[in-house]
């Protein structure tokens, strides 16, 4: 039997896996999507974005270019200088998310299909105390 670290470390492989074949399946990556939903939450802007997906400028640059180019974002230009750059959703954009967000979800239910909701909510409740755990043994 895996040790629980390992094979909490061999299931986070296999949901990587799976979300990197749901988020190709809409032109995006992971990371795109993961920009999109700050983006709908409102953080519009390269500031706003970079700090709160603590990514730096050149990353971000690039990721925001490539969903541009996708059509899943537009840019406008603002401020007297019109060097600052708002980004919005487009509608392709929105529906990458819907459907990713979609199948994610089916994906979750198919994963936990035969497990009781009781047991459901132990584990998230151990996973959060684990994650709790981690965080003190990198602090100290």
């Amino acid at each position: 039997m895996k040790s629980s670290l390992a094979a909490l470390a061999a299931s986070a492989k296999q949901q990587t896996s799976m979300l990197k074949k749901i988020t190709k399946a809409q032109g995006v990556t992971v990371a795109e999507w993961q920009l999109l939903i700050q983006l709908q939450a409102g953080h519009d802007t390269q500031e706003k974005l970079a700090t709160i997906m603590q990514l730096d400028t050149s990353t971000l640059s690039r990721q925001l270019a490539s969903l541009v180019k996708k059509d899943c974002l537009s840019k406008q230009a603002v401020g007297r200088d019109r060097r600052q750059l708002i980004y919005s959703v487009t509608p392709t954009g929105e529906q990458a998310v819907s459907a990713i967000n979609q199948a994610y979800a089916d994906y979750e239910t198919v994963v936990f299909d035969k497990w009781p909701q009781d047991e459901q909510n132990l584990l998230r409740i151990l996973l959060n105390r684990l994650n709790k755990s981690i965080d003190r043994s990198l602090e100290s």
